[in-house]
Order: C-alpha cells, then structure tokens, then sequence
C-alpha cells in the first residue's frame, strides 16, 4: 500500500512539474537572445536597437513567469507565448535587416 501510494504522489508530482515546463518557449527564448547577441557582434544591430530587442525578450519572459505562477501553464497561455515569441522573432529579423545597424 505504501508502495501505490508513493507511486501516486511521485506520479502527481512529475504531472504538476510537466504542466510549468515550458522547454519550447526556453529554447526559443535562448535562440532569440543569441541572435540579438549575433546581430551586435556583426554589426547589423546598434546598441539601440539591441537595448530595445533586449527589453522585449525581458517582456516575453516576465509572461513566461506569469504564466509559471500558479503551477499551471494553460494551452491558452502558452499559444500567448509562442505568438510573442514570433513577434519577437519579427521585430530581431527586421532590426538585423533594416540597414541601420553599423
């Protein structure tokens, strides 16, 4: 009996933890940030431009951690994020490309 019961718990535990996981959005999160970091580095970005491409993944973060916050990341939540992510993903490809940069 005790055996089941801890098999119960761990197995409730290991559900709640994979509801706040969110290793898709951190992931793009990490390529997004690398590109803005890219983008410096070869000049197609300015520091203003980085400064405010930075402010946006800090946005996209703080709902990241929003969402995280009540132990659940709903469906609707983390169709949020992925469209602030691809807005994101928008505005670095355009700043990059804009020409401004150097």
């Amino acid at each position: 009996m005790k055996a089941l019961t801890a098999l119960l718990l761990s197995a409730l535990c290991l559900g709640a933890q994979a509801q706040t996981q969110t290793p898709r959005v951190d992931q793009r999160q990490s390529n997004q940030e690398r590109r803005i970091d890219q983008g410096v580095a070869s000049g197609s970005l300015s520091a203003s431009e980085a400064a405010r491409l930075e402010r946006q993944q800090d946005r996209v973060q703080g709902a990241e951690d929003r969402a995280k916050a009540d132990g659940v990341v709903t469906r609707r939540e983390r169709a949020g994020l992925h469209a602030a992510q691809d807005h994101a993903s928008r505005t670095i490809a355009r700043k990059k490309h804009n020409g401004r940069g150097n």
